[in-house]
């Protein structure tokens, strides 16, 4: 097997950040629990590896270049 295409690989690791802060907003202004399962259970599918303690808390900010 051939490796994956590093063009390919950098859109769907991209991709996967913008959903990932997408569901991050949403969680974050959800009202109630159904919602926040709802969210978490669409995390795991896009990141198997984040939990959900470090989906929830919120991201150090980026410093600028």
């Amino acid at each position: 097997m051939s490796t994956p295409s590093r063009r390919s690989e950098i859109r769907r690791r991209r991709t996967r950040t913008e959903k990932i802060s997408q569901l991050r907003k949403r969680y974050a202004s959800a009202k109630t629990d159904a919602e926040r399962t709802k969210l978490v259970d669409k995390l795991k599918k896009v990141s198997l590896g984040l939990t959900v303690e470090h989906f929830a808390k919120p991201l150090p900010a980026r410093k600028a270049r």
